[in-house]
């Protein structure tokens, strides 16, 4: 079995009771983990490619990246414990003293954001790939069920 981290992608951003279900995957095998809602709806506006009139704290903190001559490299959610998910956000940075790459501990939300604003992978380390329950089906309901609420509104 391969130990390389698996390359994911947000498949769904969906409202919760208490925050947002974001749900990441391959076209094999989707997992969902939850949010607060402020970083849920920062990562359903980057999906939807919205822009605020002023920087929201994610993109503040790409122009704070970008102003110290650092980029995103990519992002990984490299660990969960009792349900908890931990991430690293990977920056290079290059500059008159040399070359390094930085590594950062996040949330899993706060770099999933910045890794969609800046096109970026989003990788998934492969222990923690095999330990989380597939929700695909789940998703494919809710999906559906989107598709048929909006199909039902244009037609009324």
């Amino acid at each position: 079995m391969s130990k390389d981290p698996v390359l994911v992608t947000v498949k769904g951003a969906m409202p919760t009771a208490n925050g947002c279900a974001i749900f990441l995957g391959q076209a094999d095998k989707t997992f969902v983990f939850y949010v607060d809602q402020f970083v849920g709806n920062s990562i359903r506006m980057t999906l939807d490619g919205v822009k605020k009139e002023r920087p929201l704290t994610h993109e503040l903190i790409g122009s704070i990246l970008l102003g110290l001559g650092a980029t995103l490299d990519h992002i990984v959610i490299n660990d969960t414990r009792e349900g908890t998910f931990y991430a690293r956000i990977l920056l290079h940075m290059e500059n008159e003293l040399g070359k390094k790459i930085v590594e950062l501990d996040a949330r899993p939300s706060d770099s999933i954001v910045l890794a969609l604003q800046h096109q970026r992978p989003i990788y998934v380390a492969r222990p923690v790939f095999d330990s989380v329950e597939d929700k695909s089906a789940i998703l494919a309901r809710v999906l559906k069920q989107q598709a048929e609420e909006s199909a039902g509104e244009e037609s009324a």
